[in-house]
C-alpha cells in the first residue's frame, strides 16, 4: 500500500478495499466513533488515532513511525483484500454482500481487548456494547489527550483481574460482570496465552477459551477471529443464524469459504444487518 507523509499525517492513496464507515461500524471493533466532521477518532493500543477519508484519499493522524509499527499491522495493510475477495466462491447473495462492503478488513485488534469486548457483545447491541466498553475505559483506563478531548486507553487485564464483580457496578453490564472478571484472570495468569492459542489448531484453541466460565462458541469465533487474527473463524450470532437460514440449506458448512471464511462472515453480518437479510 502507497503511503506517504503530509503536514504530520500519513495519507493511504488510493487506498483500495479500505473504508473506514464499514470497518469501524459492521461489529468487529467499538473504540472508535464518528466524530462530526464525519471522520472516526479512537484509540488503540494505547494511542489515538483519527482516520479521514475523502473519495479515495484516506489520512490517518499519526506519525510515520506509529504508522509503520503500529498502524499498518492494525489494518492488515500486508493483506491484499481485494485479491482475496475475488477469489471467494460467491453465490449471488455473498457476491451482493461482497460488493456492498468491500472495504473492510479484518482489523488486527488487542487480544486482551477484543476477548473482554466480545464477552460484554452477549445478548447486547452495538451501541450498548460501546457505551460499556466506554464507561470500562473511563473507569478503569489511563487518559490521554488527543486536539482538546480527552481518550481513554483500555485497561490492561492485570487491573480489572484484582477486581471483583461489583467492583464493575459502574458499568451497567450486569451478569457479564463475573464473566469479565473470569477472563481478565485467566489473561492475567497466563491460562489464555494469545501467541499459544495463535499456534493452536483452531478447534483447541476455540476449546481452550470455551474452558473460561461465560466464554461459548460464538464469543470464542469472536475472538479467534478478531483478537488473534484466525481468518478461518466463522462467528455465528443471531444476524448469521437468520441469514443463513433465509439463505442456505441446514447444515451449511462456512468451510466452503476456505481460510478466509471470517472475511465472508463479516460481508454477510453487516451486509445483513444494515441491507437485506
Amino acid at each position: 500500500m502507497d503511503y506517504r507523509c503530509k503536514n504530520g499525517h500519513i495519507e493511504l492513496a488510493g487506498a483500495p478495499d479500505f473504508a473506514p464507515a464499514l470497518m469501524f461500524e459492521c461489529g468487529q471493533c467499538f473504540r472508535f466513533d464518528r466524530t462530526e466532521r464525519g471522520s472516526y477518532l479512537g484509540v488503540a493500543f494505547g494511542r489515538p488515532l483519527e482516520v479521514t477519508q475523502a473519495g479515495e484519499m484516506v489520512a490517518l493522524s499519526c506519525s510515520e513511525d506509529d504508522f509503520l509499527n503500529i498502524w499498518w499491522n492494525f489494518f492488515d495493510l500486508d493483506l491484499d483484500y481485494g485479491k482475496i475477495r475475488r477469489s471467494l466462491p460467491l453465490d449471488p447473495y455473498t457476491a451482493a454482500a461482497a460488493e456492498r462492503c468491500a472495504g473492510i478488513r479484518i482489523l488486527r485488534q488487542d487480544f486482551w481487548e477484543a476477548l473482554c469486548s466480545f464477552v460484554i457483545s452477549q445478548c447486547n447491541n452495538i451501541p450498548r456494547i460501546k457505551s460499556i466498553i466506554a464507561r470500562l475505559c473511563e473507569s478503569f483506563g489511563e487518559p490521554i489527550e488527543y486536539c482538546g478531548r480527552t481518550l481513554y486507553t483500555f485497561p490492561a487485564a492485570e487491573r480489572l483481574a484484582i477486581l471483583e464483580p461489583e467492583d464493575l457496578s459502574c458499568l451497567r453490564c450486569g451478569y457479564r460482570a463475573a464473566y469479565l472478571i473470569h477472563a481478565a484472570r485467566a489473561c492475567a495468569r497466563g491460562a489464555l496465552d494469545p501467541a499459544a492459542l495463535a499456534r493452536m489448531p483452531i478447534d483447541e484453541a476455540r476449546e481452550a477459551l470455551q474452558s473460561v466460565p461465560g466464554i461459548g462458541k460464538k464469543v470464542a469465533d469472536c475472538v479467534l477471529l478478531f483478537g488473534l487474527h484466525r481468518l478461518e473463524a466463522f462467528p455465528v450470532d443471531t444476524w448469521m443464524k437468520k441469514a443463513l437460514a433465509a439463505h442456505y440449506p441446514p447444515g451449511f458448512d462456512p468451510a466452503v469459504f476456505g481460510g478466509y471464511a471470517g472475511l465472508m462472515q463479516q460481508y454477510i453480518f453487516h451486509y445483513a444487518r444494515c441491507h437485506a437479510l
